[in-house]
């Protein structure tokens, strides 16, 4: 007759339970895999998948209870480092929208908003063309499955331990979220650029011909010379994308170290 011990079922329920913990916070956060329109059950099956996978590799687990005080305590690190790394690739995101804000803000389309069913809340149209064309990018790079690949590694990095998280790994992931501003500017600079001319332009036309009637034209202008350029700068974009993709991964990974 098989017989099973407490000690034998609290091993079984721990090598599962927290790595899920891990793995499920980061599928809640990470681009596309976290999005709401995605079913939760499917989150969880793929959380449960990665862990079934990632579980018996898995050694030197603490020996404590699964639901005591410091099981509890060790499940609640595993889901803060879960999200701190899914927020780690959501950053990719952020710069994308962002760069797109600045682009709406100068041609003009700041106040057009597009209901953005990953966030469940409006967001300006070009910001959500542009997430749109990154999330398509992401696919086409194998995003998500890298973004998988980063998480099962982090057990290597940080270990399921019941210490406290390292600070480092905090304070690289803050200056990693610069990045937002940093390359959502370069990455709007040339469309910017270009409308702050044309402004510049039609100033000086009005100023010359004030009977030509600026202020009629001038938003149709810069709208067009805003959409021409972003057209032409689409392609080029893509490899800008993935660059981006690689430095969040890296993050990822440098994030996972600096808490153990």
């Amino acid at each position: 007759m098989l017989s099973v011990t407490y000690a034998q079922l609290n091993a079984w329920i721990t090598a599962f339970l927290w790595p899920f913990a891990r793995i499920m916070a980061l599928v809640a956060t990470a681009p596309i895999l976290g999005y709401a329109t995605l079913p939760s059950t499917v989150k969880i099956g793929l959380a449960a998948f990665v862990t079934m996978i990632v579980a018996p590799t898995l050694t030197d687990l603490p020996t404590v209870t699964a639901f005591s005080a410091a099981g509890v305590w060790i499940m609640v690190n595993q889901v803060i480092i879960g999200v701190v790394l899914g927020l780690t690739m959501q950053v990719v995101f952020a710069a994308v929208e962002m760069a797109g804000s600045f682009v709406g803000l100068q041609m003009g389309l700041g106040f057009a908003t597009f209901f953005d069913p990953g966030s469940d809340a409006s967001s300006e149209v070009l910001s959500s063309f542009l997430n749109t064309v990154a999330m398509l990018a992401f696919l086409a790079f194998d995003g998500p499955a890298q973004v998988i690949s980063a998480i099962a590694q982090s057990f290597q990095s940080t270990p399921v331990t019941a210490g406290l998280l390292g600070t480092p790994g905090l304070m690289t992931y803050l200056r990693w979220s610069s990045t937002i501003f940093s390359a959502g500017l370069l990455m709007s600079l040339p469309i910017v650029i270009a409308v702050l001319i044309t402004n510049l332009l039609l100033g000086m036309l009005n100023r010359a011909a004030p009977q030509i009637g600026v202020f009629q034209i001038g938003f149709a202008t810069t709208l067009l010379v805003g959409m021409l350029l972003l057209q032409l700068m689409l392609p080029d974009l893509i490899p800008i994308f993935g660059q981006l993709f690689d430095m969040g991964i890296d993050a990822m990974g440098r994030v996972a170290a600096g808490l153990r």
